[in-house]
């Protein structure tokens, strides 16, 4: 029996993937990529003028996190958005208190300038 664990791939430096590239870091063929484009707008390759898609960093990473999840973890799609949208709403938080800190110290220094 298989171990379906995924071992995490290493995903090069560089700033733009094409299809292919993605399909050999993650594993997956290539029609899963782009019916994983339609399910989780999330993944939005750029296109090339001759419509080539080509996926950051960020795509990739997003990419094996899906599949972690709906492979691994066996979320349905439904509940790997689910899970995503929560995740990216804890994320948020400390962002906008950081910009508020920010904000406050910004105040600050303006008032010793005047």
């Amino acid at each position: 029996m298989r171990n379906n664990k995924s071992i995490k791939p290493v995903i090069p430096d560089k700033l733009y993937f094409k299809i292919g590239e993605v399909s050999t870091i993650s594993g997956l063929p290539t029609y899963v990529l782009r019916f994983w484009e339609t399910e989780f707008s999330k993944i939005n390759p750029k296109r090339t003028s001759s419509g080539q898609r080509l996926y950051r960093k960020n795509d990739v990473e997003l990419i094996l996190e899906i599949k972690q999840l709906l492979y691994d973890k066996k979320f349905t799609i439904p509940g790997a958005k689910k899970h995503l949208s929560a995740k990216t709403r804890e994320r948020k938080k400390p962002l906008a208190e950081t910009v508020d800190e920010i904000r406050i110290e910004l105040e600050e220094i303006r008032n010793l300038l005047a």
